[in-house]
């Protein structure tokens, strides 16, 4: 698939999506090239329609799109749940697990989702996969002696690398550092997560296992939404 096709699908799947969204809706915003497109099309429907939502970010990038369209947008900690978060994927399974964090914010985009009574997902086919594992698997590591989480990482068979930002590191909004795991496939994601997770310095981990309530995927003959739970 070529780059204007994949677009195109982002976009009718973004349009899709703020269908979704009703008047005086709490709204969790994800990050990432197809989210754009949605929040978009949300900024369209909140200047055309006069909607009366709110929108709470996962990344300061969604904060200045969202801002810049017109859309009200609080902290997290300002309102006390989330009605519906719209995000991204990196791959979707058979099984509708998922990979996140390809756009740098996965720590804030599983504190939103966590707090949100519906979590949707958005992408285009070439997202749903039948195994987890060919994307990297982003991990996110507090800076102070992130060498030694790597070096145990690479102990573990995980073929790790930093995530960079031209030649400097890239840091997350939350100011930490990203080491994806070029991994093939995950033949257990619940039990790659709990060894993960439980290495001192991780912060965070882009396997979201069983968020997903709906996924609208955009496909050559339009939107398909399925439900995952």
């Amino acid at each position: 698939m070529d780059q204007t096709e994949q677009n195109k699908l982002k976009a009718l799947v973004g349009q899709e999506a703020v269908k979704y969204v009703q008047d005086g809706m709490i709204v969790g915003l994800g990050t990432g090239s197809t989210v754009r497109y949605m929040v978009d099309a949300l900024g369209k429907r909140v200047n055309e329609e006069h909607l009366n939502i709110v929108g709470v970010t996962t990344s300061t990038r969604t904060t200045k799109q969202a801002e810049s369209l017109g859309i009200t947008i609080k902290d997290l900690d300002e309102v006390d749940h989330i009605d519906l978060v719209i995000d991204g994927a990196d791959e979707i399974s058979d099984d509708f697990q998922g990979i996140k964090g390809g756009g740098g914010a996965l720590l804030w985009e599983k504190i939103v989702a966590d707090a949100s009574d519906k979590c949707m997902w958005i992408v285009d086919q070439s997202k749903m996969v039948h195994q987890l594992g060919a994307f990297p698997l982003p991990v996110e590591v507090i800076p102070f002696g992130s060498s030694h989480v790597f070096a145990k990482m690479e102990k573990f068979g995980f073929k790790p690398s930093w995530r960079m930002d031209g030649d400097e590191q890239y840091l997350t909004d939350q100011k930490n550092y990203i080491i994806d795991l070029h991994l093939g496939q995950i033949n257990d994601p619940a039990k790659l997560y709990e060894k993960l997770i439980h290495i001192v310095g991780v912060v965070e981990v882009g396997l979201f296992l069983n968020r997903v309530n709906d996924v609208i995927i955009g496909t050559n003959n339009g939107p398909v939404v399925k439900h995952a739970r």
